[in-house]
């Protein structure tokens, strides 16, 4: 008797027998995360000998070139598959129309060629969009107010083949203007780049947890209005169905949701439909946000990184663009 209750009273099914020991939980584990799953997103800046921290991104540093490569080092001992470049261009380059996004010695050409020679096995990902490049911070070209689309995409395009040229592995366009993963992609294969891989930012919504991320790239009080026109309205879960299947059509080989953690339905959603491979862009300010916890006590550091990067897992993601990925790169080796 137990409680006052025989053992007949309870169920022949117990979960609970499944979680009793540590090889019984590995062993019926649904879900893993593995290194490869990991890209790490880097800032690259102008300068000599630069390393400069991100105040509102606790850990997230912009690095000059020429300390590139022993920054990304890391990752690749790590085992890390892959890094996504974002520049941190100066003023004194960037213009209405984003012409230095065009430029073949621009600071993300540089840092490609750079690592590419350094590590021509790790993958580089190149973010494809103006706002780095524009002196009013948004990713189109501005007309009388108005964002234009189609002008802005035959520039989007140039800049991909740039891109692709400079040692680029996977063009990630973030822009969401329309039509512009087709354009790019009879761009690259036009110019010999079949097999450069498109990652497109499909369902990229207007998101108030970019904040810290413009603040790196010195981009945020540049910012004229805001990005609703042409970003996803965070109501909506079918619109972005949509834009995979457009996106899907016109070329896309890799699909992604940003942010992350706030939309873990949308990847849901988009694996269950689509069964492509789906990426998620765990955000600045969601890294922010568990950083500031994280050194205020109020989180367990390792515990809340790896069960933060499992739920993109969870939902269905091939991987996860994170700030996160050498922390959880070196947990993983720990565990092994």
């Amino acid at each position: 008797m137990i409680g006052g209750m025989s053992n007949a009273a309870y169920p022949l099914s117990r979960p609970r027998r499944n979680r009793h020991d540590a090889f019984t939980r590995r062993l019926v584990q649904e879900h893993r995360l593995h290194v490869d799953n990991l890209i790490w997103p880097i800032f690259v800046c102008e300068g000599e000998n630069q390393r400069q921290k991100v105040d509102s991104m606790p850990g997230a540093e912009r690095v000059s070139v020429d300390n590139v490569v022993e920054h990304v080092r890391q990752a690749v001992d790590l085992g890390i598959p892959a890094v996504a470049i974002f520049p941190v261009t100066p003023m004194s380059v960037r213009d209405a129309t984003g012409t230095e996004a065009l430029n073949p010695d621009n600071l993300m050409c540089r840092a490609s060629r750079t690592i590419k020679e350094a590590f021509p096995d790790l993958g580089i990902i190149g973010d494809v969009a103006l706002d780095p490049y524009t002196d009013h911070g948004h990713d189109g070209v501005i007309e009388n107010g108005r964002i234009l689309n189609d002008a802005s995409v035959e520039i989007l395009r140039q800049q991909a083949l740039n891109q692709a040229r400079a040692g680029n592995d996977i063009i990630a366009p973030s822009d969401m203007m329309d039509g512009r993963v087709k354009a790019i992609r009879e761009t690259l294969d036009g110019n010999g780049y079949d097999t450069t891989r498109i990652m497109a930012y499909t369902a990229k919504y207007a998101s108030a947890f970019y904040g810290p991320f413009r603040d790196a790239l010195g981009s945020g009080s540049l910012l004229h209005g805001d990005k609703k026109t042409y970003q996803m309205d965070p109501a909506n879960s079918d619109e972005a169905m949509r834009e995979v299947e457009q996106d899907l059509r016109e070329g896309a080989d890799m699909i992604m949701v940003k942010p992350g953690m706030p939309y873990l339905d949308i990847i849901r959603r988009v694996r269950e439909r689509f069964e492509v491979p789906t990426f998620a862009y765990q955000v600045s300010g969601e890294y922010a946000m568990l950083m500031g916890a994280i050194q205020n006590g109020w989180l367990d550091r390792d515990r809340t990184i790896m069960e933060s990067l499992m739920a993109f897992k969870r939902a269905g993601c091939n991987g996860i663009l994170t700030y996160f990925a050498l922390d959880a790169a070196r947990l993983l080796r720990s565990e092994r």
